[in-house]
């Protein structure tokens, strides 16, 4: 007994040891923070600043669009792992290189949203917004990948942790943070102080270990060889429409009509959030909250709501299953903006608006968490990042779309009118999910709910049998109201 005792108490020891020690983590922590910063500088922050600029409502809802490069990004992240950046990656890696391009790529764009006055400068403030969400979207692809690389199987687990909390932490500082800033400075000094916070990501890019060094190599030698035959050069055209098109036929063999269903309900499931979440900012300023009331509810105040409210989606999946989790997280998500409404309908009473936010935020936590166990279910072995990608974009994206007519529904009817309008698509959710909730999801293994499994985000393809618990996903966070 005590030779086996020994030598667990080394391992724990030395697990313990290389929590405090070893640089990954705190590299993956401020690189984790340079992935969230830029978020709501395009989004909650972004809209409040049009807001209290008072520009139409109805020009705020087709600013959502900027943001689509987040949905997007699957797109071209196949070419980021395999594009050089020129002289940058012979020095630092292609990693390296790439993270450092897209950090100083945002810092940039940051500036000129900084300069950019809404009332008089509208279009290069957008464009400065959308080139933020782009350079923002390629440096969490980036990022990504180096902590893949960066840790082996056991490690997994820890960095993405790690960067789950940076990643929070860059939400709070863009959040309460630079509302705070503009509140006392104005918009421009905020938005230099967010640029100059780059140099944490940047700090870390060029600190961090190149663990991609040599791969172009071998890569080119790869290629070389495949292109010397026609015949090889189709094999390898004929094995990415394999890898492409397989994962799809085996959702179709497997769930056969009910997939068009599924389909259907995931891409509804979160519409509702996505639409209304556009409007929130109007309606504060709508109603009279100042910057500094808005930072401590919705920014601080909302976040934790929003983390409590995803470990009760965890909780429930664990003790009531999928199913029933599905259905509730379905009917409490529409159901809860309903106090929107409410919240529309009175004066500017920070009571009133803590009630709001925490009924929003704890519901729509506890649907996201739902909605990912149900979307990684629905994946097999062997072709689960093709499947979950296909899956994640479809929740994202057609919210997004939709979200840009948010302004001029509010403009003919009202933010009352408006908010219970998007709380009755849950109406059709709930059917849905009566009708395909229970379809089959796995052939071979099953869910499982592990707190340490990598966040899931949009097109990067997750481990087919880990549902990530409430911590959130820096590639899309838990639902806050922004």
């Amino acid at each position: 007994m005590a030779t086996d005792t020994a030598p667990d108490k080394l391992a724990r020891r030395l697990r313990a040891r290389d929590l405090v020690e070893d640089r990954r983590i705190v590299l993956m922590l401020a690189l984790g923070f340079s992935s969230g910063l830029p978020l709501l500088l395009v989004l909650g922050t972004f809209t409040l600043r049009l807001a209290f600029s008072d520009i139409d409502v109805k020009a705020i809802g087709l600013f959502s669009y900027v943001a689509l490069p987040y949905s997007l990004k699957f797109l071209w992240a196949p070419l980021i792992d395999r594009i050089d950046v020129p002289v940058l990656s012979a020095r630092l890696g292609r990693r390296r290189a790439w993270m450092v391009t897209t950090q100083v790529a945002v810092a940039i764009c940051l500036v000129l949203m900084a300069f950019a006055d809404p009332k008089t400068s509208l279009a290069l403030l957008g464009l400065g917004a959308f080139l933020v969400a782009f350079c923002a979207a390629t440096q969490d692809v980036v990022v990504d990948g180096w902590r893949i690389d960066a840790a082996g199987t056991d490690f997994q687990g820890i960095l993405a942790a790690t960067s789950n909390l940076g990643y929070r932490l860059g939400l709070i500082t863009a959040g309460a943070g630079a509302l705070f800033l503009a509140s006392d400075k104005g918009w421009t000094f905020a938005y230099l102080t967010m640029a100059a916070l780059m140099l944490v990501g940047l700090v870390a890019a060029l600190l961090a270990p190149a663990f991609d060094r040599g791969r172009p190599e071998v890569a080119t030698v790869d290629a070389a060889a495949t292109a010397a035959t026609p015949k090889a050069a189709g094999t390898r055209l004929w094995s990415v429409r394999q890898a492409v098109l397989e994962p799809l036929v085996e959702l179709r063999e497997r769930m056969g009509p009910a997939l068009w269903g599924v389909l259907v309900l995931v891409a509804l499931y979160r519409m509702p959030d996505f639409v209304s979440g556009v409007m929130a900012s109007p309606l504060y300023r709508t109603l009279g909250f100042d910057l500094k009331e808005i930072a401590t509810v919705t920014k601080l105040y909302g976040i934790w709501v929003g983390i409590a409210g995803g470990f009760a989606g965890g909780w429930a999946m664990a003790r009531f299953g999928m199913f029933p989790t599905l259905l509730a997280g379905a009917f409490l998500a529409a159901a809860s903006h309903l106090s929107f409404a409410w919240l529309s309908t009175g004066g500017p009473e920070v009571w009133r608006l803590t009630v709001a936010i925490s009924i929003e935020n704890f519901c729509g936590s506890f649907a996201g968490i739902a909605l990912i166990a149900y979307m990684s279910s629905l994946t097999t072995p062997g072709y689960a990042a093709t499947q979950y990608a296909l899956f994640s974009s479809l929740y994202a994206l057609p919210g997004k779309l939709v979200a840009g007519t948010a302004g001029y529904i509010v403009a003919a009817f009202g933010y009352p009118t408006f908010f219970v309008m998007t709380s009755a698509v849950g109406i059709p959710v709930v059917l849905l999910c009566l009708a395909v909730g229970r379809t089959p999801s796995r052939r071979h293994a099953p869910v499982v709910l592990n707190s340490a499994a990598t966040p899931a985000a949009a097109g990067d393809g997750n481990p087919p049998v880990s549902v990530p618990l409430p911590t959130g996903s820096p590639g899309v966070p838990l639902r806050t109201r922004a």
